[in-house]
């Protein structure tokens, strides 16, 4: 985390566990702390469930780590990446993408006006120059190791769905808001679904 280099870094088996247990660190270094309810973006929704008490430590760990792994094979097999997409509104971009013959969409709806996106390198390249063209303040890829959020991560999904299923999950002890559908929720099965959902469904 600390000496790495910037490509060692960017490796998602590297990334994850690394910004989980920051995460994790910094949320729990208050003995004080007693949330009434729980979020976290993409990967911090693991850090999120173990504020809530629904994961151990150390099974969010095993979890992010096998998450971590299947995502980087899932990079791999198919070169991907990102970028953010500044000053046009969601539905402008989602039409571009949708318009691309190339695996390109939606991933992170961060706020009004930036959304990235997340697709092959093809469809990336293709989209930033469309996008751009389209009236975007910026459209710029992003140094990260694959198309995380899109229908390229579908072998990840497959193998964390595993993992998942078969790790001790608590009642726990506020509710998540969940990624995939902004909803609260304390039903470990929901909470479950949802979390294999995120990997290749938007945040």
């Amino acid at each position: 985390m600390f000496s790495g280099t910037a490509d060692e870094l960017k490796q998602t088996k590297v990334t994850q566990p690394a910004i989980f247990i920051h995460s994790v660190a910094v949320g729990l270094s208050n003995d004080r702390f007693a949330p009434e309810m729980v979020a976290g973006h993409s990967l911090g929704e693991f850090s999120a469930l173990v504020a809530n008490k629904a994961l151990s430590f150390e099974d969010a760990l095993k979890l992010v780590h096998q998450r971590a792994m299947a995502m980087q094979r899932a990079c791999e097999i198919n070169p991907s990446t990102m970028a953010a997409i500044l000053g046009l509104d969601d539905k402008v971009v989602e039409d571009v993408c949708a318009s691309i013959d190339e695996v390109v969409v939606a991933a992170n709806y961060n706020c009004p006006g930036q959304l990235v996106i997340s697709g092959s390198m093809k469809g990336i390249e293709i989209a930033c120059e469309k996008l751009k063209a389209a009236g975007a303040k910026r459209a710029l890829p992003l140094q990260v190791g694959g198309a995380f959020h899109s229908p390229l991560m579908e072998p990840a999904r497959d193998e964390l769905a595993k993992a998942i299923e078969t790790t001790n999950f608590q009642k726990p002890i506020c509710p998540v808001y969940q990624n995939v559908n902004a909803l609260p929720s304390t039903d470990v099965g929901a909470i479950k679904k949802n979390l294999i959902a995120q990997l290749t469904a938007p945040v």
